[in-house]
């Protein structure tokens, strides 16, 4: 279809996966438990226990589902298939649904009980962790990003995560419903303060932002947060490979009203795009909706004011406080 939808954080919910009918044995029960837990049942070769992903990612869950249709393919029960494997069902299951990161004992030996093609080899070097501090949803395009050549924003309700002062970013997590514990907060601010960095390190890279003008006029977090946003966006524009384009209040007419966009380029020339609303995102890849992203977000650069002029409105409105 070309659009790869997002998921809410957390992911599908996790079902507990026996035999139709049959009452698991005591055993079971117990290497059930273990699992849960985040331990390992069943592992005769004692190579330490896997620890439960707490993020899992978008490859984990593919790795599995690819595994999973490899096993019924072959007829195989994940118990069949963990007796090949020589871990537990339990252990099968949990990785078919991406909930843990197989090692490299797990994967051999899959293979060769799934056909011996080379297949779940050569799919495994493409496993990464889940990213503590990202949404589901959002990790798939935290990474594009940091391989683009090229990347513009537009927004309309806050300022770009990429813009962020911390202190800025922490008001916007604070105002999470429903609330995030102080140890979520302190991961997704470490998390938005360290993608910022790619600015920094990829000076030759064009990063364009275009954004509301109510955006940098609401004071979220109260006037000295919004203060410190303004200095903070004036100091991550001011390189010359950052554009900051502000679409002011008074604008009769406007490109991009059906809500946010992102679109970069890929270092092979491909673009792609991403857009997000509630608890959801998506990653464009339909050569179609991404060139009507670009015209949009084209003719709403050239509505919005010029860089030197949207550098006078966020000291104007600096100086209002």
């Amino acid at each position: 279809m070309g659009i790869v939808e997002g998921e809410p954080a957390g992911g599908a919910a996790e079902h507990g996966v026996g035999g139709a009918g049959v009452r698991p044995t005591a055993t079971e029960d117990t290497e059930a438990r273990r699992e849960r837990a985040g331990g390992v049942g069943g592992r005769p070769d004692s190579a330490g226990d896997w620890e439960r992903e707490p993020h899992p990612s978008d490859s984990m869950r593919t790795f599995g589902a690819f595994v999973q249709a490899l096993r019924e393919h072959a007829g195989l029960s994940r118990a069949d298939l963990g007796i090949q494997v020589r871990y537990s069902k339990h252990t099968v299951e949990s990785v078919e649904l991406g909930r843990r990161m197989p090692d490299l004992a797990f994967v051999e030996r899959a293979d060769e009980a799934l056909g011996a093609t080379g297949a779940l080899r050569r799919a495994a070097r493409h496993l990464t962790r889940g990213e503590a501090g990202l949404a589901a949803w959002f990790r798939r395009w935290a990474r594009l990003e940091r391989e683009a050549v090229s990347l513009c924003t537009y927004e309309n309700r806050l300022v770009p995560g990429l813009l962020q002062s911390e202190a800025y970013a922490r008001a916007v997590f604070d105002n999470s419903i429903p609330l995030l514990t102080d140890e979520q907060t302190e991961a997704q601010l470490s998390s938005r303060m360290e993608r910022q960095a790619m600015m920094r390190e990829r000076p030759t890279v064009p990063f364009g932002f275009i954004v509301e003008e109510s955006v940098f006029r609401r004071r979220l977090g109260g006037a000295r947060v919004q203060a410190s946003m303004l200095d903070h966006v004036l100091e991550l524009s001011a390189p010359r490979n950052v554009t900051l384009q502000v679409v002011p209040l008074e604008l009769e007419f406007h490109g991009c009203l059906d809500g946010p966009a992102q679109v970069l380029e890929t270092p092979e020339g491909r673009r792609l795009g991403y857009s997000e609303g509630q608890q959801n995102g998506r990653l464009i890849s339909d050569p179609k909706e991404v060139s009507l992203l670009c015209r949009r977000c084209e003719t709403l650069r050239s509505q919005a004011l010029n860089p030197k002029e949207s550098r006078d409105l966020l000291e104007r409105i600096r100086g209002e406080r």
